[in-house]
């Protein structure tokens, strides 16, 4: 497992704190009123003891055990998420892709929830004190999460040091409210004991349906790991001690003013009921600000899902930044503009925060049970540890399993909302996994060095005009001796190119910064050239201008014979090396195929999809002027029967 890069610091507490804790910090919100809901607002021993019961302990198992004990140990070069779970498996069973974009898919779907829930749940607390309208409401709340998706192309680094110190405050309250509450009525600490969330369920067997409303305070769990690769795992260790300490308080609290009035109809939301009447203003403001960080935690968590899913060809192709030299911390302009649109969708379809929690929580289910399989796999396959691996199967499988019949009945409540985006998800996933598994089929690689005599004939050839100084192709070979048989068409087929120099180029990205290294293989010499770069993440992917200067070198080196003529003008930023031009090659479907009816279906979608998504030249920041774009056939050559057309006279 590769060295822990964040070292921890104040400041990286801080940055943590702002970042990842958000959303299930921000579950005291809800999580109590929404207990009380599944009793019609009445008050009763048995329901507060139990269900606080059963809130701490799934923050015990769900949330420390499972999320921070274990899982954010199956990290992959610091970063996580279920997508890089599923990268440290990706070798040794392929059925588990499918498990992986599923519970990718529900994680992204449900994120588009959190930040309408919880910004619509703190502004509605203003009704204690000051009645508002619900279109009032909603649309503060469209102007805090436009502000909000704004401030993301900054880099989750700086909103982390602006929301680090709110996040302090906000949880110091929770824990002073809830410890407060406590002193007034110590009995609530018998909730710490499992009995009483065991016993509530077996005396009423129909109260099965309040673990709905207790899975709620552990739904951030999954945006936790997501966002390792911004903090750190040692940052979120440390965190999270204060953190669920001032969790457990402030729930103990509520439960506490709750028993404090057992038998009463209580309609208010618990958590403001804590506060004394002249803070209620105060925390309405500070619950405000933890809701928007609380949006944060699932935005960010978003980004590395995404960026994951890119790198697995799980997902098309976007434009990526890194505000800082922090690779985990990024920004998707496309997934912040998405989420943005979502989030409006959501809020202005639901209106009021009980008719989001309605729809909240289901689709997170899923991701968290498809997390359980992988961790699974990771524990068995991985550690060598098989009967640890069956043993955290059976446990947290059960456990979600209940969570989610519990959950079962939000599909008609407004729970379809996400597992509809959650399935469109997944459509587009599977589209392109599955298009690049039948584009992979007939991609075929042919050793260069059998193509030497072709390319002197092509040399000598001179009935064809020089195409360029320099013809350059990106390849995905990373063998310096094979190329794919398309490149190898296009040069000798598909309009002839002659050339005084080829350059075939393959592009490695790396998890440092700032790496700038490349290979050079000479294949004939002062001709056809294999160049391998490998770039760090920040670095500027200008192929042309890094191409140039692998040029000089080689001119310097003696490797290159070039020497530029008398009337070229050069200067010390711009080695004068001759004239490029790219060949990028865009995959058509051809009309002579045998695929079969879906996977011909497949291949169009896909082919569709990755018009609207970042082109090669852009994505390699080559220069549009020097680029030539052909379309090249998936499948070259048709498979079908020769035909009996015949010559008459």
């Amino acid at each position: 497992m590769e060295k822990e890069r964040i070292k921890v610091s104040l400041g990286s507490l801080l940055v943590a704190l702002g970042i990842v804790y958000g959303d299930i910090g921000t579950s005291p919100l809800y999580v109590m009123k929404a207990i009380l809901s599944t009793n019609n607002y009445n008050t009763t021993y048995d329901l507060v003891l139990g269900g606080v019961s059963l809130v701490f302990w799934t923050l015990t198992l769900q949330t420390t055990i499972k999320y921070v004990i274990l899982t954010l140990k199956a990290d992959n070069n610091g970063e996580g998420g279920i997508f890089s779970l599923y990268t440290l498996l990706k070798n040794k069973t392929l059925w588990l892709s499918f498990i992986a974009i599923i519970g990718g898919a529900a994680l992204l779907a449900d994120g588009m929830i959190t930040p309408p829930v919880t910004v619509t749940s703190a502004i509605e607390g203003l009704n204690i004190i000051l009645p508002l309208k619900t279109d009032t409401i909603v649309f503060i709340v469209f102007i805090i999460l436009s502000i909000l998706f704004i401030f993301q192309k900054f880099g989750t680094e700086k909103i982390g040091r602006i929301f680090g110190p709110l996040m302090f405050i906000w949880f110091s309250m929770l824990g002073i409210l809830g410890f407060k509450e406590i002193l007034k009525y110590p009995e609530i600490l018998k909730a710490l004991n499992p009995y009483y969330g065991i016993h509530l369920l077996i005396i009423d067997p129909e109260k099965v349906y309040i673990l709905g409303a207790v899975f709620l305070c552990t739904t951030g769990a999954e945006a936790l790991y997501s966002d390792l690769g911004h903090c750190g795992r040692k940052n979120i260790y440390y965190t999270w001690i204060f953190v669920k300490t001032s969790l457990v308080l402030n729930y103990l609290g509520q439960g506490a003013y709750l028993l404090l009035h057992n038998g009463e109809y209580i309609n208010d939301n618990p958590f403001f009921l804590i506060m004394p009447k002249h803070f209620i203003l105060a925390g309405v403001v500070i619950s405000t600000f933890a809701a928007i960080i609380a949006s944060q935690a699932l935005i960010s968590g978003s980004f590395t899902l995404i960026s994951e899913a890119m790198k697995l060809n799980f997902f098309p192709r976007l434009h990526v930044r890194y505000p800082n030299d922090q690779k985990g911390q990024i920004y998707i302009p496309c997934v912040n503009y998405t989420f943005y649109l979502g989030c409006l969708f959501i809020t202005f379809f639901f209106k009021k925060s009980e008719n989001m929690e309605a729809a909240y929580g289901l689709a997170i289910i899923v991701t968290m049970m498809m997390t359980t399989i992988l961790l699974s796999h990771y524990i068995r396959i991985n550690k060598q540890k098989i009967i640890w691996g069956y043993c955290v199967l059976c446990i947290f499988l059960t456990i979600e399993s209940s969570f989610l019949y519990a959950n079962i009945f939000k599909i008609f409540t407004g729970g379809y909302v996400t597992l509809i985006i959650a399935g469109l998800l997944i459509f587009i996933m599977y589209v392109w996994r599955y298009g690049s598994s039948i584009k992979t089929r007939y991609v075929f690689y042919k050793n260069i060095l059998n193509y030497v005599d072709k390319f002197k004939e092509l040399e000598a050839d001179m009935e064809l005009p020089l195409y360029s100084t320099h013809l350059v192709y990106l390849t995905k070979s990373k063998r310096w001796d094979e190329l794919e048989t398309k490149i190898l068409f296009s040069i000798f087929n598909k309009s002839p190119k002659r050339s005084k120099y080829y350059w075939f180029v393959n592009i490695e990205v790396t998890d440092e910064p700032h790496t700038e290294e490349y290979m050079v293989k000479t294949i004939v010499p002062n001709q056809i050239f294999a160049v391998r770069f490998r770039l760090g993440f920040r670095i500027n992917q200008g192929i042309n201008i890094l191409l140039r200067q692998v040029i000089k070198d080689l001119v310097a080196n003696g490797e290159l014979c070039y020497t530029p003529k008398s009337y070229m003008i050069s200067d010390e930023s711009r080695c004068t090396v001759g004239d490029f031009k790219f060949i990028i090659l865009e995959e058509i479907l051809s009309n002579e195929n045998n695929l079969k009816p879906w996977d011909n279906f497949i291949m169009t979608l896909k082919l569709a999809i990755k018009k609207v998504t970042v082109s090669p030249e852009k994505w390699f920041g080559i220069d549009t002027s020097i680029v030539h774009v052909e379309r090249a056939p998936i499948i070259i050559c048709s498979s079908k029967e020769k035909n009996n057309l015949k010559k008459i006279n």
